[in-house]
């Protein structure tokens, strides 16, 4: 089951059309992944950084924009983890407005020790909370 979460369109999210400028996506992305490791992971972002000093960066993203998105849509972004790996997870997020998708994604993440910048193995708890998920 996805996880969802909704996000609006908002005026700092668009170019001067009044349309989202699609950095602006990416960065909604990310607010959705970090929502996902607090609520469902259930490791907030900043006991990773601050006290565990561990990551989840970026190491790759293959994006399709479906259709344009505009000032004031209601956002609908599906998350659904689908290979978690010894040190890598790859999650599918698709993003909707009503029965509309206007954007789909594969990222794949990396934790990683923050003070080596180098991959490490899931801890336990959270790898069973992410292979629990797996669609």
């Amino acid at each position: 089951m996805p996880y969802v979460t909704h996000r609006k369109v908002r005026f700092q999210h668009c170019d001067p059309a009044a349309i989202v400028f699609y950095p602006r996506y990416f960065e909604m992305i990310n607010s959705v992944v970090e929502d996902y490791f607090a609520e469902v992971v259930e490791v907030d972002f900043r006991a990773m950084h601050v006290e565990r000093h561990v990551g989840v960066p970026t190491a790759s993203l293959d994006t399709q924009f479906h259709a344009s998105s505009r000032l004031g849509d209601d956002l609908e972004f599906r998350l659904e983890p689908t290979a978690v790996g010894t040190t890598s997870l790859t999650l599918s997020i698709h993003v909707h407005c009503g029965d509309e998708l206007r954007l789909s994604c594969r990222t794949t993440l990396v934790f990683v020790d923050m003070d080596s910048g180098r991959p490490i193995p899931w801890p336990d708890a959270m790898r069973q909370r992410l292979v629990s998920e797996l669609s």
